[in-house]
């Protein structure tokens, strides 16, 4: 496994600290990363991870008498926000999001705010595409970016159902051109290892989409007539364990071609 020569658990910028879930899959690769942002009294917590009452408590140990101010979701899929409502119980904290369904309390989050625990700050970056609700936190004091499922530690990204092609190209476009101005330094994903070089990362995302959907139109033209089959000619060389999720994506992709 990956996690025997990279760091995971544990890993981070001065500012972020990675405790690791315990929910390793095909699909969460080394499991979901839980950031715990600040050193101070007060903190956030991002993607408090699977309904998973030992991953909980040990996040709340760790914190010791640290204050959670608020609980941050990168958007609502089970292994990112499953946990969110009992760990909100054990910290007292409100749990913000995007959808207002995966709320607990008034506020929800947006394309252009900012959240505050004590004098550190996190500024929420709208991104769709994975999902509907995807979003991105950027922490200036480390530039450092938090990508939930927008970008992984290893691989490339699932257009889920609740997702759109068209709306994750835009929002990798809109990264790329705000890591470069922000001389970002560090990503800061929701599955992997933590990311050192962000544009290249992000260049490599959006090269990796433009070869996918010139496969996608090459398989057509050689007689491919649905998803598995496309599937089975594009993902010949990817672990069939894999090939659920290829075929979400080939249908994002499908949508998209459709559409242009």
């Amino acid at each position: 496994m990956s996690g025997l020569f990279l760091p995971i658990d544990g890993s981070g910028t001065a500012s972020a600290t990675n405790v690791l879930a315990p929910n390793a899959s095909p699909m969460t690769l080394d499991g979901t990363n839980t950031w715990v942002i600040g050193q101070g009294e007060t903190v956030l917590i991002v993607d408090p991870g699977p309904d998973d009452e030992r991953h909980l408590r040990r996040i709340v140990e760790l914190l010791g008498e640290r204050r959670v101010a608020s609980i941050l979701l990168t958007h609502g899929h089970v292994d990112h926000s499953g946990g969110a409502a009992m760990f909100a119980a054990m910290v007292s904290a409100p749990v913000r999001a995007l959808d207002p369904h995966h709320r607990l309390g008034s506020e929800g989050l947006d394309d252009g705010d900012v959240v505050t625990a004590g004098d550190l700050e996190l500024r929420v970056i709208g991104t769709p595409g994975h999902s509907a609700d995807s979003l991105c936190f950027w922490l200036p004091t480390d530039a450092a970016l938090l990508t939930g499922d927008t970008i992984l530690g290893r691989g490339t990204t699932v257009i889920a159902h609740d997702g759109d092609l068209a709306d994750y190209l835009r929002s990798l476009d809109k990264l790329r051109a705000m890591a470069e101005l922000a001389e970002a330094r560090t990503l800061l994903p929701g599955h992997g290892p933590m990311l050192p070089d962000p544009i290249g990362k992000l260049d490599e995302y959006l090269e990796h989409r433009r070869k996918r959907l010139d496969q996608i139109r090459e398989a057509i033209r050689a007689g491919a007539k649905d998803v598995p089959e496309i599937v089975e000619m594009v993902y010949a060389d990817v672990d069939r364990s894999l090939w659920p999720a290829a075929e979400m994506s080939v249908a994002a992709q499908l949508n998209y071609l459709k559409n242009l």
